[in-house]
């Protein structure tokens, strides 16, 4: 069978425990699908010898009995998270040439449970960006088109390889990182899932960071359960990361019942926005009525500081980055910019980072050194702390009042065409995080579900944000929407 890449982990995982294929037969199948899909340059550092290792391993594993879950299942893994011997470059040119010696915790807990890593995927540099349109290694592609438009279109940021991978068959599912939306976001452009849990549940050691009270991984995956399967692999403590919870793990597929009676469903009022296409709107009442359907309550809420929360992030995001990227020097690892004769310690730091950051990350750590600074630290970065204070005290209140989960829109928009977002605007790219940032600033669980298509044939997602440490909870519901919503819809292959 040659379309063995297409199948979900969970029919892939029943496939190797009835000894129906092998774990070589499943990565060879998507390491061919890998090679035959340059055009759309999800896979940035493609690694078929450790491949096929590990599936053989896996095989012999299988054989055994005993095997975990992910046992033999090919995924791929985002170029933020640090692969010992394998490049782990964050899509940056200022660490070109980075091998780690040591593997992070979560690419580290997959591979001890025997998934199969084919390589590393694209990304925007140092996960800033919204349409992988940063990244030193060019643009990843959306496998979507629109109806006949031969259009490029972004696969969304800043996990776009992730998700180009996944909704076109590369992979059966692939490790992404969420900042402020960029394992959601992505997702909801390419019809796929993707589950940013609570902060803290998942390790962040050694995922290079960005802003680190705010990055969290994730798995994204085909369906909902796949999601509940790798997510329970990439859990759990670790004393390494000083904000990783010490708190048990359940068995997250166990929970998928698709019972949601009694459940409450939150709408809150301020995610209506001005502008917002109607198609996403139609959705979002969609997906409230399937709820409903289910047998869920639906109650309107009112998260009030809603509407501080995009300027917020983009004065805490910044300033953690500018904190975080200062180790970006040329002294120890990564590129070193050329010196001219009398160029001294400063001209090396200036040329270096001049040449090693795009434009965005410049951009970024600019803004964050200045919110910062003196004088400027308390009007800025210490007001945007308490907003987040206040946003995370909306969410306490509505889950004290008794709601369960929270629909929303995932994005403004379908996926739009790579250069359609004018560079000269920043903010308007960053518009597309409006759903996604809140959940991020109160370290809250949320997860995007293929619900539908838009007029032209491109996939829309909705949002569920659930309780803190309760992505059971939320998976389930999750599983209730996704079975209501049918979303069995795949990209033509143009690739």
């Amino acid at each position: 069978m040659t379309d063995l890449n297409r199948l979900t982990l969970s029919e892939a995982r029943d496939r190797l425990r009835a000894k129906e294929t092998t774990s070589v037969e499943l990565t060879e199948a998507c390491l061919s699908a890998i090679d035959a899909a340059d055009a759309l340059g999800a896979f940035v550092h493609k690694t078929p010898e450790i491949a096929l290792e590990r599936a053989r391993a896996a095989d012999e594993r299988l054989a055994q009995g005993d095997a975990p879950a992910m046992c033999g299942l090919p995924i791929g893994i985002k170029d933020l998270f640090c692969t010992k011997g394998v490049d782990s470059q964050a899509a940056s040119r200022i660490l070109e040439g980075f091998k780690p010696e040591y593997e992070s915790t979560v690419s580290q807990k997959l591979q001890d449970a025997g998934a199969v890593m084919l390589g590393k995927l694209n990304m925007d540099e140092f996960a800033m960006g919204s349409s992988n349109e940063t990244s030193c290694y060019g643009n990843a592609v959306n496998p979507w088109r629109r109806g006949n438009d031969d259009t490029a279109l972004t696969p969304g940021g800043s996990s776009g390889g992730s998700a180009s991978a996944v909704a076109a068959d590369l992979c059966l599912a692939a490790t992404g990182t969420d900042t402020g939306g960029s394992i959601r976001q992505p997702a909801a452009f390419t019809g796929i899932v993707g589950i940013k849990p609570t902060y803290g549940r998942c390790s962040r050691w050694g995922i290079v960071a960005f802003a680190s009270s705010l990055d969290q991984a994730g798995p994204m995956t085909k369906t909902v359960r796949d999601a509940a399967i790798m997510l329970e692999t990439m859990c759990g403590h670790d004393a390494k990361d000083s904000t990783s919870a010490d708190i048990p793990v359940p068995d997250f597929e166990s929970m998928l019942t698709g019972d949601i009676k009694g459940k409450v469903i939150g709408i809150p009022r301020e995610y209506r926005m001005d502008g917002m296409p109607e198609e996403i709107e139609m959705l979002w009442a969609d997906g409230t009525a399937m709820l409903r359907d289910a047998g869920a309550e639906i109650r309107d809420i009112t998260l009030p500081h809603t509407k501080y929360a995009l300027p917020a992030y983009y004065v805490i995001a910044p300033a953690e980055a500018s904190s975080n990227l200062a180790r970006y020097d040329g002294v120890r690892y990564g590129h070193r910019a050329k010196l001219a004769q009398g160029d001294g310690i400063t001209e090396m730091y200036e040329k270096t980072r001049a040449e090693g950051f795009g434009h965005e990350v410049q951009r970024r750590v600019m803004v964050g050194t200045y919110v910062l600074s003196a004088g400027f630290y308390d009007a800025y970065y210490n007001r945007a702390r308490k907003v987040r204070t206040l946003i995370k005290r909306d969410f306490e209140q509505v889950f004290a009042d008794g709601i369960d989960a929270i629909l929303t829109p995932a994005t403004p928009s379908a996926a739009f065409g790579l250069g359609e977002m004018n560079d000269a605007d920043p903010v308007q790219m960053y518009l597309n995080d409006v759903f996604t940032v809140t959940v991020n600033l109160a370290g809250l669980p949320g997860i995007s579900v293929p619900a539908g298509l838009d007029a032209k044939g491109l996939p829309l997602g909705l949002q569920l944000i659930g309780r803190p440490w309760e992505e059971g909870d939320l998976l389930n519901t999750a599983y209730a929407l996704e079975r209501a919503a049918g979303f069995v819809a795949k990209p033509d292959k143009w690739w």
